[in-house]
């Protein structure tokens, strides 16, 4: 996969946990066929044939019940015993955004946590258009890596519709298989 595509992936996964999918952002999603067939594979239908009320009041259901009412995708609460969620320098992906000159506005942002997932993965597609393999290979060993892979997986079963449990399984995936391929071409 080259540089176009990882970053287009990263941005896409990255808006996805990020909002509830509105009118206008599923449309644009029906437009581009390539992302939705990678999300859902045998589901394709569903996506295309669910009435578009029906489809995103199912969609803002299932994004709400799995990343803002019952788990929070925020690396510090995942991984911290006292679930607590660390801002400022103080959170270790905070430090490392700031180490590599990567400015974030927390009061600009829907998201109000340095580590939530969706800050994560566009920092990674930050880094990716950057060419900085040497720190995306730091940040998915020492923060993606940590805990979106198992997050995911875990939550994915209580995923009511099939975007969701396809799209917690592409990111997992994703992750697992952008590390390999930074680790392959490092190695060579």
């Amino acid at each position: 996969m080259d540089v176009l595509q990882r970053a287009r992936v990263y941005a896409f996964v990255s808006r996805m946990f990020g909002t509830l999918l509105d009118t206008l952002l599923i449309e644009e999603l029906k437009s581009d066929r390539d992302i939705v067939e990678m999300v859902l594979q045998d589901e394709v239908a569903w996506f295309y044939e669910t009435p578009q009320e029906s489809l995103e009041e199912a969609l803002n259901v299932d994004f709400t019940s799995l990343f803002l009412m019952h788990s929070m995708p925020i690396e510090s609460s995942i991984l911290d015993d006292k679930e607590e969620v660390l801002v400022g320098l103080q959170n270790p992906v905070m430090q490392f955004y700031f180490e590599h000159g990567y400015e974030l506005n927390l009061s600009a942002s829907k998201q109000h946590a340095p580590d939530h997932l969706s800050l994560e993965l566009a920092f990674m597609q930050n880094l990716v258009l950057k060419h900085e393999e040497g720190a995306q290979r730091a940040f998915l060993e020492k923060h993606l890596l940590q805990w979106v892979p198992a997050y995911l997986l875990g939550i994915a079963p209580m995923a009511q519709t099939p975007f969701y449990k396809g799209l917690c399984a592409l990111c997992a995936e994703f992750l697992v298989a952008d590390y390999e391929g930074l680790m392959e071409s490092y190695e060579h």
